[in-house]
């Protein structure tokens, strides 16, 4: 299959994306203490949580798995109607949606995690790959490609 420059790079933010939020999230899962991460639980003071399960979980689902499912509709282009039931663009198909959602998403994750939680290195990385995300998603060859 030939796809347009910028879908492989797309491809590559996704997966990215995917395997780092699903590595973190299922540390903060099985050890909600954050110490698998080195993460203190007094970090999440200015947060409404007192560990990391409930983070761990919603980083994992949304910022792991999204994208991963973004990555694999984009590079497939299967035709399940159930996951239609999300895209609120019906001239496009569903995993370009999926893949917009995916990088709005970890923008407005760390963006939140910046206004909760102390700084770290990797938060404007993420913030990056989000906008990347979002570019790279909205570049007309890309559209022009899941155009229904």
């Amino acid at each position: 299959m030939k796809f347009p420059f910028f879908l492989y790079l797309l491809f590559s933010l996704h997966l990215f994306l995917s395997l780092g939020a699903i590595t973190g999230g299922g540390m903060l899962i099985l050890k909600p203490d954050g110490s698998l991460l080195g993460m203190e639980t007094g970090w999440l003071s200015q947060s409404p949580f007192s560990s990391y399960l409930i983070p761990g979980f919603l980083l994992f689902i949304f910022s792991g798995l999204l994208p991963l499912f973004a990555f694999l509709g984009l590079l497939l282009k299967p035709e399940w109607r159930w996951a239609n039931v999300l895209n609120i663009y019906p001239n496009r198909h569903w995993s370009w949606a999926y893949s917009l959602y995916s990088g709005i998403i970890v923008i407005t994750w760390i963006t939140v995690q910046l206004i909760m939680t102390r700084y770290f290195w990797l938060q404007p990385v993420m913030i990056f790959t989000g906008l990347l995300i979002i570019i790279f998603t909205l570049t007309p060859a890309i559209m022009k490609k899941f155009e229904l």
